[in-house]
């Protein structure tokens, strides 16, 4: 959960969804629109649907793997992850580098290297490898994060408070909030989107097929105004943003009534006390709200 996403959202999400899968067996068992619906609103849902491949494959194998390599092999989990649980699950002498890790050893070591570029990644894994205490890896690990979440920050960091202040190459030279260094920027792509709200004590929405690979697939989203074909009693009730990773929306929201007796195949009516029971989108909970706000 906490990856892309920050501890003080992650929270309640956390402490629900272990409420509901407090064991691997749990979750692997449960039907994959349930693990979805108390994801909601957490977005990148490639994460719970990882999360529960990893579930089966534990149950599988009957425990929790205990080395580097089989940790690593579970669905979703990358060399940080593996690293962290290695370490501080195993005692593992296995360097984590995140982000905050990137940082101090940027500076630590005066680096200017790219740390978008792959040459540059490796360079700085080697020196964790090679700064890693093999004795305490678990505290060793937890400490440099807990440094670049706290002390050695992004912007202004707090150099006279750092217990390795000393050896920071960087503070030396006075290039501390130069790095590090990112050269390759992301651009951000920008689109509208009409969407419409139909209710009639239910709302209509409409399941998103995998082969759909601008949405969510599995997730009940509002339809948009181009699919639903015949509408009346159209306004405009609001406008919502929402970002994915590099991608900005404005999603227009509008309250219409069907026109006609006509089946919508992939469409369903749910009523609202549902919705928490199933995988709905952050943009349908922004439109309902701002639909609350504006025709009151």
């Amino acid at each position: 959960m906490l990856q892309q996403t920050r501890a003080q959202t992650v929270i309640p999400y956390y402490e629900a969804f272990l409420a509901r899968f407090p064991d691997p067996i749990s979750l692997a068992r449960a039907p994959a629109t349930e693990a979805l619906a108390a994801w909601s609103g957490l977005g990148y849902y490639s994460r719970v649907r990882n999360l529960q491949a990893a579930g089966k494959r534990i149950v599988a194998l009957g425990r929790f793997p205990d080395n580097y390599e089989a940790i690593r092999n579970l669905p979703g989990v990358g060399d940080y992850t593996a690293a962290a649980v290695a370490s501080i699950s195993f005692d593992l002498p296995y360097a984590v580098l995140d982000g905050n890790v990137l940082r101090v050893l940027a500076r630590i070591a005066n680096d200017a290297g790219d740390i978008a570029s792959l040459a540059t990644r490796k360079r700085f894994q080697q020196l964790a490898c090679d700064l890693l205490d093999k004795k305490r890896p678990d505290i060793f690990n937890q400490a440099i994060m807990e440094l670049g979440a706290t002390v050695c920050l992004p912007r202004s960091p707090l150099c006279l408070l750092c217990p390795v202040a000393k050896l920071c190459e960087a503070r030396q030279n006075g290039a501390q909030e130069k790095l590090p260094v990112k050269l390759r920027k992301s651009v951000t792509q920008e689109a509208v989107v009409d969407l419409v709200l139909i209710e009639n004590g239910s709302l209509l929405l409409l399941k998103r097929r995998a082969s759909d690979s601008r949405r969510l697939a599995g997730f009940w989203e509002l339809p948009e105004l181009s699919e639903i074909p015949s509408l009346k009693s159209i306004k405009p009730i609001g406008t919502v943003r929402h970002s994915i990773v590099n991608h900005r929306y404005e999603f227009r929201i509008y309250a219409a009534k069907l026109a006609g007796r006509k089946a919508l195949p992939g469409f369903q009516w749910i009523d609202r006390d549902d919705m928490s029971r199933v995988p709905v989108s952050s943009v349908v909970k922004k439109a309902l709200r701002a639909a609350t706000t504006n025709l009151r």
